[in-house]
């Protein structure tokens, strides 16, 4: 990104530190939007690419270039939602968000990232994979007004100007928005407990124990996957304890040279799979009363990138053929 020196003598404008300290809370703002961090960080990049194709008194008339950036930002995510629904009727078997890493391992091992934390996602409960997956059920206008009056907090009056509706109609997307979010999410169980029914899971997949494992799964639960077709996945949720079961070990039976890691998901419990020091797929949970009732497990590469690795595989390489 280019940036523009002041009037005079060359000297820095005084307003870009306050322009570009708001990268963050705009990439935050998109990734809840999109479910995409590329996507989030593509939205941004436009943002800012619209304020430096400005004039300069363009930019000075501007009263609150935060609220502008912010304003520019959600129009954005609105229009690529729009797309991204065409594109996701094109995408190859299921579409999950794409999971994040914790800050700490994500700056410090991943090779090349950059290593400021401030350009990093908060991770909290409104980026957890059940939550995420729930704002991608909802209409373009719904998701944007929801997430930026409802986790961010901006009034409705601000919220009407982005989703270009009245205040009472945006009002009207947060509040159905909010019933599905009610209606989706079961109440979860205290972190520690859901951290040691995860640890239970990995122990017992390892162990190749099945009646320890179906123990551990809900009856009705269902884990959906994602290859995006690049790598091969489930096509299709697969639903119910034993045949869910069935699965996870017939993948044990064909895979080598495996690492499971316990790690955290978006904020939350999870699992990573490695193999031959690669990440092949991270797994999300949801865990309600002692027992597991949703897994989310992405395997598309390109949804992957952000996780750190001993070194990097080719699509192609990556577990083909072994989830069929």
């Amino acid at each position: 990104m280019t940036t523009r020196s002041g009037p005079e003598h060359g000297r820095p404008d005084p307003r870009l530190s306050a322009i570009t300290s708001e990268r963050s809370a705009l990439t935050n703002l998109a990734y809840r939007m999109l479910g995409s961090l590329a996507e989030a960080e593509d939205a941004v990049q436009e943002t800012y690419a619209r304020w430096y194709a400005m004039t300069r008194e363009q930019q000075q008339a501007i009263e609150s270039p935060a609220a502008w950036l912010t304003k520019v930002t959600g129009r954005v995510c609105l229009d690529l939602l729009g797309s991204a629904r065409v594109r996701r009727e094109r995408y190859v078997g299921e579409w999950l968000p794409e999971p994040l890493p914790d800050h700490a391992e994500w700056i410090s091992k991943q090779p090349g990232a950059d290593g400021d934390p401030a350009d990093r996602v908060t991770l909290d409960e409104s980026v957890s994979m059940a939550f995420l997956v729930v704002l991608d059920s909802m209409t373009p206008a719904e998701r944007v007004a929801f997430v930026l009056h409802d986790v961010f907090g901006y009034p409705f009056a601000d919220v009407a100007e982005i989703v270009g509706r009245t205040p009472g109609a945006s009002r009207k997307l947060a509040s159905s928005a909010r019933q599905r979010i009610q209606a989706a999410r079961p109440p979860a169980g205290p972190r520690a407990q859901q951290a040691d029914i995860v640890r239970d899971f990995k122990q017992a997949w390892e162990a190749k124990d099945i009646s320890a494992l179906i123990r551990l799964l809900d009856p009705d639960v269902v884990m959906t996957s994602d290859g995006g077709g690049l790598v091969a996945s489930a096509p299709r949720p697969i639903e119910g304890r034993e045949k869910l079961a069935r699965y996870a070990f017939g993948i044990a039976d064909k895979v080598s040279d495996v690492t499971i890691l316990e790690r955290n998901v978006n904020g939350q419990p999870g699992l990573v799979v490695q193999q031959g020091g690669a990440t092949v797929t991270v797994l999300a949970f949801t865990v309600t009363a002692n027992r597991i009732t949703r897994i989310w497990a992405v395997r598309n590469p390109e949804k992957l990138r952000s996780w750190p690795a001993e070194g990097r595989v080719r699509p192609t390489d990556v577990l083909r053929g072994h989830l069929r």
